[in-house]
């Protein structure tokens, strides 16, 4: 694992796989870090040369005094992927997002497309939620820190089942979202609070790939069919699993990703 210093931030990544293939970009969701990628990574590696990383204010991207100060914006996020890019100088890549991850995805889709080969958008949409959600989420977060968050935050990612099934793994998340910056956390939901791509994502022209969660309550299938409504050419995979799909359903999501990515 590695830093790199890049447009006022210090951006947590790692990179695993052959240098010389061609480059898949994991991209996280909100509250959660790179190795939310683990079960995937393995996989992609032996195709692949995988970079993933941790968004700007999550996991090691933040320095000695804590996240970077905002405000975040999906301009700055995105361009903080190209920044990456561009450090290890890697021209064009694949690219893997989740929720908050796809809406990154989404944008490059729209403001980079010379930098993508194909797109996967995973338990995304093109704007979630509320800017008024997002906004109180992330006042109280800043008053009051992580704990109430994480508590919350099987019922919002994962199905009762797997909850109750995988309780290590449930809490190790809980325990990364209890430990991200309250700073960068919400500026990152106050990012997401001004998002929205729902006018622009027809002018994405990379192969695009949608997954979605049939039993998601945050990005809904009906949000992805409507992502692969749009998109032109898009395909989409519904799994069986809630908003972190690719922990919930590891085989199905790496398979579904690996079939499209080779195809």
């Amino acid at each position: 694992m590695a830093t790199i210093p890049l447009n006022g931030a210090v951006l947590h990544y790692r990179c695993d796989g052959d240098r010389t293939r061609p480059t898949v970009v994991l991209s996280n969701s909100l509250g959660t870090d790179l190795s939310m990628w683990d079960a995937q990574a393995a996989v992609l590696a032996t195709r692949f040369h995988v970079v993933r990383y941790d968004t700007r204010g999550h996991g090691g991207s933040v320095g000695k005094s804590g996240a970077p100060p905002g405000p975040y914006t999906m301009d700055l996020l995105g361009a903080d992927v190209l920044a990456l890019l561009d450090q290890l100088d890697i021209k064009r890549a694949h690219f893997v997002g989740l929720s908050m991850g796809g809406v990154i995805g989404q944008w490059l889709g729209v403001h980079a497309p010379e930098r993508l080969d194909k797109l996967v958008l995973a338990n995304t949409a093109s704007r979630i939620g509320t800017a008024d959600a997002w906004v109180a989420r992330a006042a109280a977060v800043r008053a009051q820190g992580m704990n109430d968050i994480a508590a919350g935050s099987p019922g919002r990612w994962f199905t009762p089942e797997f909850v109750a099934r995988q309780p290590v793994i449930v809490g190790t998340m809980q325990k990364t979202l209890r430990s991200l910056d309250p700073g960068g956390y919400a500026a990152c939901c106050e990012a997401l609070a001004i998002a929205d791509l729902s006018t622009d994502i027809e002018r994405i022209g990379a192969p695009t790939l949608v997954i979605a969660g049939t039993h998601d309550p945050v990005t809904t299938v009906v949000d992805a069919e409507g992502l692969a409504r749009v998109i032109k050419g898009a395909s989409l995979a519904a799994l069986p699993a809630s908003h972190l799909s690719n922990i919930e359903a590891p085989d199905r999501f790496t398979d579904a990703v690996m079939t499209f990515l080779v195809a």
